[in-house]
């Protein structure tokens, strides 16, 4: 008996492995699914600008990265005590101007490496309305709660997005040949557009995203991070107490189901191996001093070693600095 409707897995022709760069663009769902693979140690950068919500600020980052734009005074603007940039999340404000740039152009210079050497670009479009400035036109990622009269709300079109876009995607093409385009639409609702305005949202870059998919099928495809949490984990039960974000138990889900379609057979044994290595490593033993315990110690050291020989972009230097620690 089933009690879900199945959705579809994508058969990607390009599957990642421990050796591919991975950027991440986008929506809150982005950090989630990049602090998995963060976790994994996959070699990541995940939203250099902060929290992205629509397919333009989306874009307008990307090519900050690619133009090397490196931010200026001139660049931040000055509200309730702290610095902050239109193009960047409240995580970069400050109540130091140099403080509030050193943060931003040092994720800039991390970020710039990872848009010209990145096998996998993943990104979330999360809504398509977007805020401009009424001052000068200009469009906002984040608005860091100015009053709202001095923005004008739009909602994007569908050929708008896939435009942009499609004209980004062969900028990426010509730098970045290789480069795959993995797209999603965030399951997270903006509630605040209403019920029904979040669905013409959601529906947009859904047929915007499938639009590039088919303008570029050589760069673009989807995974449906969207249809798993609306179809397979339609119940409440999957959500956090605020009834809008996914619940740690549906990310979790969704993570394994984006695993078992885009990871390569021989990385999924790594990343098993590695699993089996934290849980080792967060065992809490009766007797710390014991001579078995000392021995698993040494043990679980052993198979970390192993595992970066195997993968040299492998950082397990905090690892094994926190089990030396415990060797007496």
């Amino acid at each position: 008996m089933e009690f879900s409707t199945p959705t579809s897995l994508p058969n990607y022709q390009v599957k990642a492995t421990y050796n591919d760069k991975i950027l991440l663009l986008g929506s809150c769902f982005v950090e989630n699914i990049g602090k998995k693979l963060d976790e994994s140690k996959f070699q990541v950068c995940v939203n250099p600008f902060g929290t992205l919500y629509n397919p333009c600020s989306v874009a307008s980052s990307i090519q900050t990265l690619l133009d090397g734009k490196i931010y200026k005074p001139s660049d931040l603007f000055k509200h309730g005590g702290c610095f902050h940039s239109f193009d960047h999340h409240s995580r970069f404000s400050s109540v130091d101007e140099e403080d509030c740039l050193r943060l931003i152009n040092r994720q800039m210079s991390f970020a710039s490496d990872y848009i010209t050497n990145a096998k996998f670009l993943f990104v979330t479009f999360g809504s398509a309305y977007i805020y401009r400035l009424k001052e000068n036109n200009r469009i906002v990622a984040n608005c860091h709660k100015l009053p709202d009269r001095q923005f004008i709300r739009e909602l994007l079109t569908v050929e708008g997005i896939t435009e942009l876009w499609s004209e980004l995607i062969q900028k990426l093409r010509k730098i970045n040949p290789d480069l795959r385009i993995l797209f999603t639409v965030s399951p997270i609702r903006h509630l605040k557009d209403g019920a029904h305005g979040n669905q013409i949202s959601k529906a947009t870059l859904l047929l915007a995203v499938q639009q590039l998919m088919e303008r570029h099928p050589e760069s673009a495809d989807y995974f449906p991070a969207y249809e798993i949490m609306l179809d397979e984990l339609r119940d409440y039960r999957f959500y956090a107490e605020d009834m809008v974000h996914p619940s740690n138990q549906a990310i979790q889900y969704i993570w394994n189901r984006f695993v078992s379609c885009f990871m390569t057979s021989d990385t999924k044994e790594i990343m098993h191996q590695w699993e089996e290595i934290q849980k080792a490593m967060n065992h809490k033993p009766f007797q710390p001093e014991s001579e078995a315990y000392q021995k698993f110690i040494l043990q679980t050291m052993l198979k970390i070693e192993q595992i970066t020989k195997k993968i040299p972009s492998f950082d397990t230097q905090n690892e094994l600095k926190a089990l030396k620690s415990k060797l007496k």
